[in-house]
Parts: C-alpha cells; sequence; structure tokens
C-alpha cells in the first residue's frame, strides 16, 4: 500500500512537472520587429525617437529596470563632466544646444536638460530621470529587465526560394525570442578594461573601489591609468591618503590643450597640483602590460625589474620602489561582445581604438552587413577629432544614420530645403552661426548644397558625413550634379606636444592670414575652389569686412553674379538700366520677368549706363 501511495505521489509530481515546462515554453514569445535596439541609454533612446517619429516598427531591449541604467553606478564620483549650460544670452534653441551637452533631441521643449538641473556638472542621477523622462513622456517602445544575448545573423528563404535581406535572431534571458532586420547596438563601453599583466588579481577595479574618503584614511595608493576615471578618483580621496601615485603609458593630455572632450578635464585634475608643487603625489610613464605587481606580506610592490634587464638599466631610485596599500584600476572600459555568439566576428580597431568595435563610415559593422552601432561606440571613427563618442556628439550621427537608413530601407529622400541661389549667401551665414550638428560633429558631418536648375537655385541637405562625399547619390536618395560643402575643422596647429595653447598669437584676425595657412592634409576630398573663414573668438562670424565679405567675392566667383541684396526701390532702378539686374532682384522683385532688351533703347542709353556686352547671365557690369 505504501508503494503504491509513493508511486502515484510521484507520478502526480511528474505531472506538475511536466505542466510547469508546458506553460513555460508556452509563456515564450517570438516578436519580429524590423529594428531592435540594443540598449536604452542615450543612443538608444535617440535613435527610438527618430524611428517613431517616421512611425517605424520598432522595439528597445534593456537590461536595467531603468532606462540610462549605466548612470545609476557610473561615474563614479557622482558628477558628470558634460556641461549644461544654460545660459547663452540667446533664445535660438538650435546656438544653444551648441553649448548643451546633456539634452537629447526631440519636439518636447520640456525635455531640455537646462530644466532638471541648475548645476553646471550635474548629478548622474539626475541623468537617469531626464533619461525616464525621454522614454515616458515620448512614448518610446522599451522593453525592461531584458537581457539581449546570442545574436546571430539567419538566412530567411522565401517562398521562391530566394534569399530575404539579412535578418539577426537574439534571445533573452527567459529565453524569448526577437528577430529584426535591422539591428543596432546602442550599449556603450561598458566592460571595464583589464590588460594582462602579473599581479593583475592584487588590484581593485574603479567599477568596484569604494569612494569613501574614510577608507582610504592614511594609506598610500597607485593607481593605474590617467584618464577622466584614474583622476576622478584621485580627486576624490587625495586628502586623506598618505600619497597618490599615478602611472600610464602615455603622457598626460588636458582637454583644454586639445580640443577633445575625452581627454583629462580640468575639473578631474586636482592631482596635477599636488604634482607640480612636489606634495608628494606624482605621475609617471610606464608601459602598463610590463607592469608586475607583488605582494608581500600586507603591502604591495612594483616589480619592473623585466623592463629594467631589457633596458640594460639599473633602478636604485625607482620612483615607485616604496611599498602601496592599495593599487587601483582605472583604464577606462570596452565594448563587451559577449552579447554576440562565438561565430559571429567582431573585429577590433587598432591602437587606441581596439576598445571599439570596428565599423564603416555609415556606422555598419564590418564584420555583419545589417548590424549597425550607434552611440559611444561608433567613436572609433572620430577618436581624439571630434565629439561622436559623447552626448552632445552622437545625438547628431545617430539623425545621420537614421537618414541614410531611411533611404536604404523605405526610399524616403534624406531631408532637403530648396531655395534660390540668391539665399545661399544667408544660409550659409546662418548655418554657420546657429548650427549645433556641424559645429559639435567638427571634422565628421557637412553641410550639403547641391545646385539646381542650372546654377540658378540649391537644396541643402544638413549634417551627411563628410566621408560618404562619393557615394552622396546612393546615401540620399537625391540627384547629385555641382555641390558646394560646408565644414568646421581646427587649425592645424591648435594644439600639440610642447604647444602653448595661451601664445599670444593663438586667435588670428587677419583672414588673409588664414588663408595662407591651409591644412596640408584636407578631409573633404580635392575640391575646385576652397575657402576658409577666419577664425573668431567669439564664435560668430558675422563680421562684415572679415567674414562676411570674403565669402560673397568667393560665392561670387564660383557663380559669376552679384550675391548683393538690394531694396525694392533699387531693384526698380536696376530692372530700368540693365537688362541682367542682381540675381535677388530677379528672383524676387522681378520673379524672372525682367525687361526684354530693345536694341534702339539700348543705343539711346548714354554711354556711362550701358550695359556691357561681354555682361554674363545673372549679373550686371556697367561702363
Amino acid at each position: 500500500m505504501s508503494r503504491q501511495v509513493n508511486t502515484t505521489m510521484l507520478g502526480a509530481v511528474f505531472l506538475l512537472v511536466l505542466l510547469q515546462m508546458v506553460l513555460l515554453v508556452a509563456s515564450k514569445t517570438h516578436q519580429y520587429h524590423d529594428y531592435i535596439i540594443i540598449g536604452a541609454g542615450p543612443s538608444g533612446l535617440q535613435m527610438g525617437y527618430y524611428l517613431k517619429s517616421d512611425n517605424r516598427d520598432y522595439l528597445i531591449l534593456e537590461r536595467g529596470n531603468v532606462s540610462g541604467y549605466f548612470f545609476t553606478k557610473f561615474p563614479r564620483h557622482d558628477r558628470l563632466i558634460s556641461i549644461n549650460k544654460r545660459n547663452t544670452g540667446k533664445k535660438n534653441k538650435e546656438f544653444n544646444l551648441r553649448h548643451d551637452w546633456n539634452s537629447l533631441i526631440s519636439d518636447d521643449e520640456s525635455l531640455q536638460f537646462r530644466y532638471y538641473s541648475k548645476e553646471y556638472f550635474p548629478h548622474r542621477n539626475v541623468m537617469v530621470k531626464y533619461l525616464n523622462d525621454f522614454e515616458r513622456k515620448l512614448h518610446l517602445n522599451v522593453l525592461h529587465n531584458t537581457e539581449a544575448m546570442n545574436i546571430h545573423p539567419v538566412d530567411v528563404k522565401s517562398e521562391d526560394g530566394k534569399s530575404s535581406p539579412s535578418r539577426f535572431m537574439l534571445n533573452d534571458q527567459h529565453g524569448n525570442v526577437y528577430e529584426c532586420m535591422t539591428l543596432l547596438i546602442g550599449t556603450g563601453l561598458s566592460k571595464p578594461y583589464i590588460p594582462p599583466f602579473n599581479g593583475s588579481e592584487y588590484t581593485e577595479g574603479y567599477e568596484d573601489i569604494s569612494v569613501d574618503p574614510e577608507d582610504f584614511e592614511g594609506q598610500t595608493v597607485l593607481i593605474l591609468g590617467r584618464g577622466n576615471s584614474a583622476f576622478e578618483i584621485a580627486d576624490r580621496i587625495f586628502g586623506a591618503t598618505n600619497l597618490i601615485h599615478m602611472v600610464a603609458r602615455s603622457r598626460v593630455r588636458l582637454s583644454w590643450a586639445t580640443h577633445y572632450v575625452g581627454d583629462l578635464r580640468a575639473v578631474n585634475n586636482n592631482l596635477l597640483d599636488n604634482y607640480q608643487l612636489k606634495s608628494l603625489d606624482g605621475i609617471l610613464e610606464a608601459p602598463i602590460e610590463e607592469v608586475q605587481i607583488v605582494k608581500r606580506g600586507k603591502k604591495l610592490y612594483l616589480d619592473l625589474s623585466n623592463l629594467a634587464e631589457s633596458e640594460g638599466e639599473i633602478f636604485d631610485n625607482f620612483a615607485m620602489r616604496e611599498p602601496y596599500d592599495r593599487i587601483i584600476r582605472a583604464l577606462g572600459f570596452e565594448f563587451d561582445d559577449s552579447l554576440f555568439t562565438n561565430d559571429t566576428r567582431v573585429t577590433r580597431g587598432e591602437h587606441r581604438s581596439n576598445k571599439f568595435p570596428l565599423i564603416n563610415w555609415d556606422y555598419q559593422s564590418r564584420d555583419v552587413p545589417g548590424i549597425y552601432y550607434i552611440g559611444t561606440v561608433t567613436h572609433s571613427l572620430d577618436f581624439r577629432r571630434s565629439s561622436g563618442g559623447f552626448i552632445h556628439g552622437f545625438r547628431y550621427t545617430i539623425r545621420a544614420l537614421h537618414r541614410m537608413l531611411e533611404w536604404k530601407n523605405h526610399r524616403v529622400p534624406w531631408p532637403a530645403t530648396e531655395a534660390p541661389i540668391s539665399q545661399m549667401m544667408p544660409t550659409i551665414l546662418k548655418r554657420l552661426n546657429e548650427a549645433s550638428g556641424p559645429y559639435q560633429m567638427f571634422y565628421i558631418l557637412c553641410d550639403v548644397y547641391l545646385l539646381k536648375n542650372d546654377s540658378r537655385g540649391f537644396q541643402l541637405l544638413q549634417e551627411y558625413p563628410v566621408e560618404l562625399l562619393h557615394e552622396l547619390s546612393q546615401r540620399t536618395g537625391r540627384e547629385v550634379g555641382e555641390l558646394l560643402v560646408f565644414v568646421l575643422e581646427y587649425g592645424p596647429h591648435f594644439s600639440g606636444p610642447g604647444k602653448d595653447i595661451f601664445r599670444l598669437d593663438r586667435a588670428t584676425g587677419e583672414p588673409d592670414e588664414d588663408m595662407q595657412n591651409r591644412v596640408t592634409k584636407q578631409t573633404l576630398p580635392k575640391p575646385n575652389a576652397m575657402h576658409h573663414i577666419v577664425e573668431d573668438f567669439l564664435t560668430a562670424w558675422d563680421g562684415p569686412s572679415s567674414h562676411i565679405l570674403p565669402l560673397r567675392r568667393f560665392l561670387e566667383s564660383i557663380f559669376q553674379a552679384d550675391m548683393r541684396h538690394f531694396t525694392a526701390d533699387e531693384c526698380f532702378q536696376m530692372s530700368l538700366m540693365y537688362q541682367n539686374p542682381a540675381l535677388m532682384c530677379d528672383d524676387h522683385f522681378l520673379s524672372g520677368r525682367g525687361l526684354a532688351l530693345n536694341p534702339d533703347l539700348f543705343e539711346a542709353l548714354p554711354s556711362k549706363t550701358k550695359v556691357s556686352q561681354s555682361i554674363r547671365r545673372n549679373s550686371y557690369i556697367t561702363k
């Protein structure tokens, strides 16, 4: 009887387990979306906004329980180093975005970071609140607590046996399946970079180290690394330590000297004062990979004997010969490719770009067509050259990618504004003095002016990737002939080793001087003509003599036409006196309906007012 009961109970348990398995299998889903975005950080949400604005089928997968999960822990010293400049003296939203490094682009005026904090360097929690408001207010399709994994391409056959365009499949931690036509990776650099070296097990990582100064009271500390993460830790604890040494392969790069926002920011560099004033703290250069850390008792020592032997030197006055209580790794982060299957290749960049996946200039993976990268992970394209690794840069590169995908996937041409050629100079000056995209993504994004109607009009394509100019028609769906390109670049001698970036002649004011010192290696393809606009201290290129007149003469030399603007009275007089009045008059006052030339009337005019027989179309010259 007992055995029968036990058998019955086992059967019941088996049925219960089987039922649970059936329910578990039944609860798993298989979803398809045209676009899947991995990561609901700033880049994922920005792309989500663009896709939603065009009513595209998309889904954002986020492993954290909130959007912007990275900022719930980083930066460790709590303060963002992206500036929150709320006041510029201007009310132009586009101009103000030049100096707003935290806001994403949207049509909701309330989603400007200036309304979330008054601090110049806001707390990271403010960014978390901002990003989640961005998601909520714009009703973005985000699936939280969902970790993407096992990403791999699949070959889907249609009914006629032909292969369909590339598709991708992935799973989450619950076994749910997701499939898409276009995959966008916006995970950022989330994996701590740990190079191999002996004794690394004795180090503590920036990602986990305490930032409470009390925990470092009276200790001697060595920090491996010399970027912002290393200096922010040092700045947090150096008031409590005996001393702090910092070591890295390369010299300290200060952002105010290099013009690169990713280099050491002034807000983090207090340790440099102590070093230069000989107050025990110090910085040194040594290759991290050749460092050996040994533990003797409770103390940690740096052993570079191998390096000394290879160079034939004896280190009896080695700067780091004294023991340390703690050694901290602060070497930054790298791209985490564990979300792909083992057979999906992810090639890295070279040298300093080896922490980024290798991508083409259209932000597409070089290994797997159809996978695109967005946000910080695209920084390999403009590393140490522009701002593409930061919010104030990639909000524009993501928009450029979205526009290219609109044409590629949906045959929607790149947005363009059209105007008569007489409006080209005012348009250029307006963009030069207001546009935030070319201003923040200097070297990388440009404005393209396509000449139309036999050079009587133009189309403006804003913020197009410079390196893809040779594929302009294929990427935008616009018919391309002659064109003008506007791009902002730093001059060739603005910084460098040994440069005094505060020298008296750092900002020139003579257009001729700047025109003579052209960059030898141009970003753009070799043009037929080029014009350099003189640098301006106020970044306001509106000087009548320094900026406007040289630009007008450059355009007039191209179009062989008078590009000036006139009043209606002046246009009326010109229409009576000249066969071909100024462009502005012909376009607006006459609307292309000038007086037909009467030879008898022409001969009757006084010689000083006769129209030159050699006059070119759309210009006038008096004798």
